[in-house]
């Protein structure tokens, strides 16, 4: 069975987080202080220094990842006590403070320490989800191999073009150069690759045309791209010019195919990608936060 980050060792984390949160709602029932709980009592300053040494461990995960030569324990393990322990910091913390809030350095410490672990929540469900759908997506081809594949397209659908008439390659050569995968963030995150719109519906139009079942589907964006090959089909080819066209319409169509898949590819990694530019430099700010905090209680409380 496969264990995942989730699962790892029979969940070993998941109860070392339960018995720690279990044991601090505990403490904090049985704690009669003289005043209303709060950061300043000898609970709530061991509370507020278990936080901070988990802020500080699971700032270490970072370190760790990228060590490969080390028997601190496995990569997963690590991550799946990141998960579990970062989590419980939400009780921890809140039992520290007491549930007091204010305007000040304390609770934006204490928010910021929030905003990393919901996005980190996030972060989760993104590496749980998407190296699956990425999987899925690519067929068993790499990313690589498709773009190499789009290149021979591209490649024997101008030779192709050449032979049936100057306009049909003037098409192909513009669907090419509008084939644009990758680019800025939001050309990721859309994942759309550039590409003519109207070739996939150039087969249902051909088909109207030449059985005069009806007239052929008005022209989206690009559309006069599908009434052009059309008509080339219906009225001016002949048997050999034909054949070819329906070759090219072919194609086009896996060109389409492949390159929607490149760039849902492209849109899933980035989301990843895009996930870690937020959550460490939050994790930084929070470090110095999680200082700035303990200064200011230590020194000028």
């Amino acid at each position: 069975m496969h264990d995942s980050i989730l699962t790892y060792a029979k969940s070993r984390y998941l109860w070392i987080s339960i018995v720690l949160c279990v044991v601090s709602i505990a403490l904090y029932v049985w704690h009669d202080p003289a005043v209303a709980p709060n950061g300043g009592t000898w609970l709530g300053y061991t509370l507020g220094t278990i936080a901070a040494l988990l802020i500080v461990w699971l700032m270490l995960f970072g370190i760790r990842k990228r060590s490969y030569a080390t028997n601190m324990g496995t990569t997963r393990g690590w991550l799946s006590a990141h998960i579990y322990l970062g989590t419980s910091l939400i009780l921890i913390t809140l039992l520290h403070c007491g549930f007091q809030f204010g305007w000040n350095l304390h609770t934006f410490a204490l928010v910021l320490m929030l905003i990393v672990i919901f996005s980190g929540f996030f972060g989760v469900y993104a590496y749980l989800r998407y190296p699956t759908l990425m999987t899925r997506n690519r067929e068993s081809a790499t990313r690589d191999a498709m773009l190499e594949e789009i290149g021979e397209i591209d490649q024997n659908a101008l030779n192709l073009a050449d032979g049936i008439a100057p306009e049909i390659h003037a098409v192909v050569l513009r669907s090419i150069e509008n084939t644009k995968l990758g680019g800025g963030v939001m050309t990721q995150l859309r994942a759309r690759d550039g590409s003519d719109i109207a070739i996939a519906k150039i087969r249902s139009a051909m088909e109207q045309r030449e059985t005069q079942l009806g007239p052929a589907p008005a022209p989206m964006q690009a559309g006069q791209t599908m009434l052009l090959m059309v008509d080339f089909l219906a009225g001016r080819a002949d048997d050999k010019q034909a054949e070819a066209l329906r070759k090219l319409i072919d194609m086009l169509s896996r060109k389409r195919s492949l390159a929607t898949r490149v760039a849902r590819d492209i849109q899933y990694q980035a989301i990843m990608e895009i996930w870690l530019y937020i959550h460490v430099p939050l994790s930084v700010t929070l470090l110095a936060a999680l200082i700035g905090h303990i200064v200011s209680v230590f020194f000028y409380w």
